[in-house]
């Protein structure tokens, strides 16, 4: 029964961080807009997802308990290029990307650095969540902002503290996916309060 938790929890969430953005970027497409999206906040996430992957590599955790940061990391790459070119400002991506793929490198330069990284992976992701909510509550309009890849983010927390549990045990990992399931399931909340309603054209 355990191993069987275990395996549903490790794939379901595989499956659905396969696709947690896709609705984000597919809102957006359509949308042909970035409008309710918080740019700071999307920055941080990607921070925050990088420092957790470099983390769980540095010290060899088990490949199903992080498989899915990947592929968020890539989603969340084309979600920051849809951002940059509906505002206009495509140019100003390429520091952030060579900041990016220099952190990953540096991050594992010594022990004391992944710790302290990882310790603020908390801080940093809770500010991206915050900074979308700050932005949702300025504008009052969640505009492109897709409430099923915030719930899909929820679900996928909340079965990392499922798995946590049952394999590593660290602390630091489940304090961490706590927060941000709490969180998650506010912004979710929050972008469905503020959806306008569609006036279709007579």
């Amino acid at each position: 029964m355990r191993e069987a938790l275990l395996w549903f929890c490790n794939w379901s969430t595989l499956g659905v961080c396969a696709g947690l953005k896709l609705p984000q970027i597919y809102a957006q497409l359509a949308a042909r807009s970035a409008r309710g999206i918080s740019l700071p906040s999307l920055l941080l996430e990607l921070a925050g997802f990088l420092v957790f992957l470099r983390y769980q590599c540095y010290y060899g955790n088990p490949l199903l308990t992080y498989l899915e940061y990947p592929v968020l990391i890539a989603q969340d790459v084309a979600l920051l290029l849809c951002v940059f070119h509906f505002n206009g400002n495509m140019k100003q991506a390429a520091p952030y990307m060579a900041v990016f793929v220099s952190s990953w490198f540096i991050l594992s330069l010594q022990k004391w650095i992944i710790d302290l990284a990882m310790n603020l992976c908390t801080f940093i992701s809770a500010a991206s969540k915050f900074a979308q909510l700050q932005y949702l509550w300025k504008v009052q309009d969640s505009g492109a902002v897709s409430a099923l890849t915030w719930g899909l983010a929820a679900y996928t927390c909340a079965t990392r503290i499922i798995t946590t549990l049952m394999t590593t045990n660290d602390f630091t990992i489940l304090i961490r996916f706590v927060i941000m399931l709490a969180l998650n399931i506010w912004v979710t909340a929050t972008v469905l309060r503020y959806r306008k309603p569609v006036i279709k054209a007579e």
